[in-house]
């Protein structure tokens, strides 16, 4: 027996090196715990406030916006509404889809959803106005009955339209995906059975 195997299987040395594993152990002993308990709590709050704060500011302003555009007009309130709910349904769901591909890292897929959740602003907005109960939200409302008639009609068949397309547009994709998969497959069989038949072949 060995000085080294002697000293690795003494008890004390054992144990001094013990302690030196848990010594560079990250810390997460009450304190750490108590810090990460307070973050999370701020977090909290911050978010809280933000939302409190865009609950009683953007879907009055949002109702404004989109009344200007309309100007009391049902037909420019219903054609601009399909064009809100399709753009920004459809945009931000075709971006969200492509977290799907492999090549992206958790960070990036992460970073693409937020884009997508972004680009989707005009009908998070419609949808704040319309199912929201502040006073800002009723504002917005009112606003949308006088200035945009059929501005929330059109929204949500537009929403609607562009779900359903990008629904058949990722249907399609997945069959013709499926196919590529499958005539490489084929392809791949038809050149085993060539390289199977070629020794044969030399043989006559």
């Amino acid at each position: 027996m060995t000085d080294n195997d002697s000293a690795a299987r003494n008890p004390e040395h054992e144990d001094d090196a013990l302690d030196r594993r848990i010594a560079d152990q990250p810390d997460i002993g009450a304190a750490g715990w108590v810090k990460r308990i307070v973050l999370l709590i701020v977090l909290i709050g911050v978010a809280y406030i933000g939302f409190r704060i865009s609950a009683a500011f953007f879907p009055r302003w949002w109702g404004h916006r989109v009344g200007d555009q309309v100007d009391g007009k049902l037909s420019r309130g219903t054609l601009l509404g399909i064009f809100y709910g399709f753009v920004f349904t459809a945009v931000p769901l075709l971006l969200l889809l492509q977290i799907r591909r492999g090549f992206f890292s958790w960070t990036w897929r992460g970073i693409v959803a937020i884009v997508a959740l972004v680009l989707a602003a005009p009908n998070w907005l419609t949808l704040a106005v319309v199912a929201g109960n502040s006073k800002a939200a009723h504002a917005g409302e009112r606003t949308f009955d006088v200035e945009a008639p059929g501005f929330r009609a059109g929204t949500l068949g537009g929403a609607i339209a562009g779900a359903v397309l990008v629904l058949l547009i990722t249907g399609l994709s997945m069959r013709l995906k499926g196919r590529r998969h499958e005539v490489k497959r084929l392809r791949a069989e038809r050149d085993a059975l060539k390289r199977e038949r070629q020794p044969g072949d030399e043989s006559n």
